[in-house]
């Protein structure tokens, strides 16, 4: 690459960094052109892409940017393929996790970058294994709907209850008057 080639890579990929500082860095060696293409598609679907970056010039867009991840620069050699996702990241997770159970453990996931946090293997693994969002939200709402119905259950009951005592007394009091009026 041309030096003026580079700077724009490094100032293309700062503009994406702030936009996504969820990432995720991989191993792409095995994998044919084929393969790869199927992975942008898979990725490109739930709104994430793979980069294939060179790690000087990641390394400096890093830096530029006081992005300090401890232990990042490590992890940055050999072939690097980066995964930017939007949002969280999830879904990017997910996708690349299922890719690579498809084709013989490659990417081989290095580590990934989660709101400036190192993400390890196990994390990661644990991250693609989340249901949706929508279905975690759900959840959620089944989880504080749930006490909320069975308050609601518990106090129509009581009225309920109360209503049935006030019919009895009622019924106690016409049948009192009836048998006083037969006196």
């Amino acid at each position: 690459m041309k030096r003026t080639e580079k700077e724009a890579f490094v100032a293309d990929f700062q503009e994406r960094l702030k936009e996504n500082p969820t990432f995720y860095l991989t191993d792409f060696s095995g994998l044919n052109v084929q393969a790869m293409t199927r992975l942008r598609r898979r990725l490109k679907a739930t709104g994430a892409e793979y980069i294939v970056v060179k790690n000087r010039l990641a390394l400096r867009a890093l830096e530029v940017l006081d992005f300090e991840v401890p232990g990042l620069a490590e992890h940055l050699n050999g072939p690097t393929g980066l995964v930017m996702g939007k949002g969280e990241g999830v879904d990017a997770a997910k996708v690349l996790s299922e890719f690579a159970k498809e084709n013989a453990d490659r990417p081989v996931f290095k580590v990934g970058v989660i709101e400036q946090k190192v993400v390890v293997a196990a994390q990661f693994n644990r991250l693609a294994k989340l249901p949706p969002r929508a279905q975690l939200l759900a959840e959620l709402a089944g989880a504080f709907e749930a006490p909320m119905a069975a308050l609601a259950g518990v106090l129509a009951a009581k009225l309920q209850e109360t209503v049935g005592l006030v019919e009895a007394l009622r019924e106690q009091k016409a049948a009192g008057e009836a048998e006083s009026a037969a006196r």
